[in-house]
């Protein structure tokens, strides 16, 4: 008996240690970096008043640039969608094709990439904050999106590298530095693709892998004891997992999200349906709430204002539409011409915030979820939402955070490994190096919270698409004449459906 409890004693004691040791940790580099990091996160993230509510700048950047590309290609996630879908399913692919994945897989990995706790936490935010309005907002931005991601991807195709391999590396960078120099902006474009570069990888390794760590651990812990206070344990699991996947490149990535994004998004748009149905007698006040408070909301600071600011933030973080991140994914596509995957690319923030995004809104508006002021926000209030109907959703949101984090970590390790070829060359030891990296920082995110690094992370994400919103817009008249060159060998039949 007294060797259990001095077994005990010296657990608790042990666990204690680490725990002070690790919120020693945490302090000492959150105040060693902080006086650094949050200078340029106040930067990036350089907010104005409007109408009581402090409104992002970086937002309206991305917005803006959707309006634009929106109207400069007519619409064309509207009028191209049906095609769009066609490309998905195959219906135009040859797999003699240069490129590495398949259409799908390539618009799966590009979604795991977005999809993730956002649709989960953030959506609660901005109900909170903005009312059911906010929703309106959100989904006009995720449709606007849709033409940035056009514009971006396509770009990405046309000026990837092929290597005699068969690999190939595509993105913002090489679009940048490539298409800019073809236009004797050559300088310029270099300083834009480095810039852009460097905050890749950045938030690669921190919002796009630390912070997801950091979440899906705490999520796993609240349900399964054995492993609080053990995040290094949980880290090293999922560094594990990551790496098994990773170190296979964008093939092995791709094969992993076509599977796993599909499976989520039916597990938690499926769940969010059925919560939908056991209220539908609530749905017709909750669509009339979403429009009233579009444009007439009383309850939420800033009113009008208050509700489309936080719908757009909602949208453009989660979809991260002129970011340039989706590129880099759908560069490794399967295609004999590069407007193909502006096509397929136009699909994910329809997927991610007008699909996904609303069912969490809806979820949290039919229930009665939402009581404004009341101090319940983020994942709290969607986990309220769910647990209205479902007692044990703490597990299936536990599920979703852990399928939402990985998916999004693996995606992230080739955005930030392209960037990181991009600057220090191509090979196979270089390659390793940065998947090395990567898993560490999985360990690392895990075990500490770091919150400035992790606020820097996202930072350096959102300052992507400063520097690929200037280059869209130099060169979208390049996208205009290859979508023209590919509406007119589809129409010529230059181009059709593959025989199977």
């Amino acid at each position: 008996m007294s060797v259990r409890i001095l077994t005990a004693a010296l657990s608790l004691l042990l666990t204690t240690q680490f725990a002070h040791a690790q919120s020693s940790i945490d302090q000492a580099i959150s105040d060693a970096v902080a006086p650094i990091v949050n200078p340029i996160v106040s930067l990036v993230f350089y907010s104005v008043p409007v109408f009581g509510t402090q409104f992002p700048l970086i937002v309206g950047w991305l917005v803006v640039a959707a309006a634009v590309f929106t109207v400069y290609f007519g619409f064309i996630q509207f009028r191209g969608f049906k095609h769009s879908i066609e490309l998905v399913r195959g219906d135009y692919f040859d797999p003699k094709d240069a490129g590495e994945v398949t259409p799908f897989q390539a618009l799966a990995t590009a979604l795991s990439g977005t999809v993730g706790l956002g649709n989960i936490a953030g959506v609660g935010v901005a109900v909170y904050l903005g009312g059911p309005g906010a929703t309106f907002w959100m989904i006009l931005a995720g449709l606007l999106g849709m033409a940035s991601k056009f514009t971006e991807c396509i770009l990405g195709v046309k000026y990837r590298n092929e290597y005699t391999d068969g690999t190939v590396s595509g993105g913002p960078m090489y679009y940048l530095s490539k298409g800019l120099s073809e236009d004797g902006k050559a300088a310029l474009g270099k300083f834009l693709a480095i810039f852009f570069s460097i905050c890749c990888i950045g938030g690669a390794l921190g919002g796009g892998n630390m912070f997801q760590a950091n979440q899906s651990f705490a999520q796993i812990s609240s349900i399964i004891p054995f492993f609080e206070g053990k995040g290094w344990l949980f880290g090293l699991i999922m560094a594990a997992i990551v790496g098994f996947v990773i170190i296979g490149g964008i093939k092995s990535i791709a094969r992993v999200t076509e599977k796993i994004v599909p499976g989520m998004a039916i597990l938690y748009v499926g769940s969010s349906l059925i919560i939908i149905a056991m209220n539908f007698s609530a749905i017709p006040e909750a669509v009339s709430s979403i429009f009233t408070g579009a444009f007439a909301p009383t309850a939420v600071a800033g009113g009008i204002v208050g509700a489309l600011i936080q719908g757009f933030k909602r949208a453009a973080f989660s979809n991260e539409a002129g970011i340039g991140s989706a590129s880099i994914a759908h560069s490794a596509v399967q295609t004999t011409h590069p407007v193909t995957e502006g096509y397929v690319a136009l699909l994910e923030p329809f997927i991610d915030t007008v699909v996904i995004c609303t069912m969490t809104s809806l979820v949290i508006i039919v229930t009665g979820s939402w009581v404004a002021g009341d101090g319940v926000t983020g994942i709290a209030l969607t986990s309220r939402a769910f647990e209205s109907s479902f007692s044990g959703f703490g597990y299936l949101l536990a599920i979703a955070a852990v399928l939402f984090a990985f998916s999004t970590m693996i995606s992230w390790s080739y955005y930030g490994l392209k960037a990181w070829t991009y600057m220090f060359g191509e090979g196979k030891t270089k390659e390793l190096i940065f998947k090395s990296i990567f898993c560490v920082f999985v360990v690392i995110g895990s075990s500490l919270s770091l919150g400035p690094v992790i606020d820097f992370s996202d930072a350096m994400i959102f300052a992507m698409g400063i520097a690929n919103i200037i280059g869209l817009y130099m060169l979208m008249p390049k996208v205009k004449a290859l979508l023209k060159d590919y509406q007119g060998k589809l129409a010529s039949g230059e181009i059709s459906k593959v025989a199977k």
